[in-house]
């Protein structure tokens, strides 16, 4: 699998169980957060811009919010790539126990730092209809 890829499925693992599980440890949050660079920018769904404070913010607020939460990657595909950057599209798929699934596209530009630890440096996520 390509390492941006497997980055993406990696990233959402952690927050499933970041998100879908109040008893996850402080280490998933961690582990999840240090995968962003410091000067990450996202599009949410709603059209907000967040910078990586925000981002820490949500995560840290929303601890098992999202009890039994699932979350399913599908499609990826890469845009574009080089050693030390990509942007990978892929479709994500939420859902909550006993509830309908909710389906999102997103784009996400990542890059690399010296020693090729990968880093989400930009998302744009856009809800399906």
């Amino acid at each position: 699998m390509n390492r941006f890829v497997k980055e993406v499925f990696d990233a959402h693992e952690l927050i499933r169980q970041w998100l879908g599980d109040a008893h996850s440890p402080q280490a998933i949050c961690d582990a999840l957060l240090a995968r962003f660079d410091a000067e990450y920018s996202m599009v949410t769904l709603t059209g907000h811009r967040l910078d990586y404070a925000a981002l820490c913010a949500f995560f840290t607020a929303q601890h098992g919010a999202k009890s039994g939460l699932e979350i399913q990657i599908e499609q990826p595909v890469v845009i574009a790539e080089s050693e030390s950057s990509a942007v990978v599209t892929y479709q994500e798929r939420q859902q909550l126990p006993g509830q309908t699934a909710t389906l999102r596209y997103s784009t996400v530009v990542f890059s690399a730092d010296g020693q090729g630890k990968i880093l989400w440096r930009h998302l744009h996520e856009t809800a399906a209809g």
